[in-house]
């Protein structure tokens, strides 16, 4: 076969391959790439804030398919270093004393953390490089007991009461990357990146 027959019939795979993973829509039940295992926990310990590419593509999906506001990503260099001073955390502005803004943390979080048709629990979580997930006082991680929830307080917090509303996470949802997630390389971020 010529080389240019060759190069058009690539195309033309890749364009079907492309147009079947959008048909089926985001976060399908069985897709065809292996899914990954839980995400260990890899605290930040270098200071990069430029936004990672997958970070960025999970925020903009969350602020696109369930609305809310894009509260960032990267954070400038402070004396503890974090998810966010990595590029690899989002906080997605939700406000918890709303019913739409919890309404819409609750369809998130279903969605991400539901079972595909494969039997794959926490599917999309799994395939998008998801750490943890901080929200109104409870945080859902992958590396202990697989995303179950557990009260969660900030270790700057003396007390729920003398806490302010963003360190217990009521104005704001905080997601947390792997960093395989966080530079868009697990089979989520597939033909999402550009």
């Amino acid at each position: 076969m010529p080389p240019t027959a060759l190069r058009r019939l690539s195309l033309l795979l890749g364009a079907l391959l492309t147009a079947s993973l959008l048909a089926v829509g985001p976060g399908a039940p069985a897709q065809a790439a292996p899914i990954e295992d839980y995400a260990s926990y890899v605290g930040g310990t270098t200071c990069k804030p430029k936004p990672k590419p997958g970070a960025v593509a999970l925020g903009r999906w969350m602020v696109d398919t369930f609305g809310g506001g894009f509260g960032g990503v990267g954070r400038a260099c402070s004396p503890s270093t974090s998810e966010h001073e990595e590029g690899r955390a989002f906080d997605w502005t939700l406000d918890a004393a709303r019913k739409a803004d919890r309404q819409r943390a609750s369809r998130f979080l279903r969605r991400v953390l539901a079972t595909d048709d494969a039997g794959n629990e926490h599917a999309l979580a799994r395939r998008m490089g998801i750490m943890y997930v901080i929200w109104n006082d409870r945080i859902w991680r992958s590396y202990s007991d697989e995303f179950s929830p557990g009260r969660y307080l900030s270790g700057s917090c003396p007390s729920r009461k003398r806490c302010s509303k963003t360190l217990r996470h009521r104005d704001h949802v905080h997601v947390s990357l792997s960093r395989a997630g966080g530079r868009g390389a697990t089979s989520w971020y597939d033909g999402r990146l550009d």
